[in-house]
């Protein structure tokens, strides 16, 4: 099989999949080297983006997925009824950041750093797609542990959670000062 065939059949593993397709099981597939696999791909990509094509091709960590081109979208729109938007709150943004920064995290974890019960939010951003059950912790009772997913990366327009914001330690001790003081603020009211 050469170039150009490789190419084709990656190009149509990813359409019919319509998900997201690992980089390992395209190469299993072709029988070719992961490298091989990304090269093809990369190159493929390329193409796309060089034609203007409708729809391209996005890495999302350690697989890819086709999808529509972000210059078409408001042409679907016109096609299809548009999407309900979903609106991420304050609590499910600051539930999602506890998640993606800490992950994996637990439900009991989640709700010691927000200091209230989040069981309903947390169940929100699976329904969202944004976090999902990413397996067990082995202690007492086996708590579920969660983290984020490939809709997330989407959502957020990110490859990996290593292109998100580090904050850095100065940064966590002004947000702690900042905490202290709206916690003495709020006892100075109430007493």
């Amino acid at each position: 099989m050469d170039r150009d065939e490789k190419k084709r059949v990656i190009e149509g593993i990813l359409f019919a999949m319509g998900d997201s397709v690992e980089i390992d099981k395209i190469a299993a597939a072709l029988e070719i080297e992961d490298e091989l696999v990304v090269e093809l791909v990369e190159e493929l990509a390329g193409e796309y983006s060089r034609e203007k094509r409708g729809v391209q091709i996005m890495r999302l960590e350690q697989s890819y997925q086709m999808s529509t081109a972000p210059q078409i979208y408001e042409y679907l729109i016109r096609i299809a009824k548009q999407p309900k938007k979903v609106q991420l709150t304050d609590v499910l943004l600051e539930t999602l950041s506890i998640i993606v920064y800490k992950q994996p995290v637990t439900k009991s974890e989640i709700e010691k750093i927000r200091g209230v019960s989040c069981g309903h939010v947390i169940s929100r951003l699976v329904d969202y797609g944004l976090v999902e059950e990413i397996g067990r912790l082995d202690a007492p009772g086996r708590p579920m542990l969660f983290g984020t997913t490939e809709e997330f990366l989407r959502a957020f327009g990110v490859q990996s959670l290593e292109e998100l914001p580090v904050i850095s330690p100065m940064q966590v001790e002004e947000f702690k000062l900042q905490a202290e003081a709206e916690a003495n603020e709020t006892l100075d009211v109430e007493v």
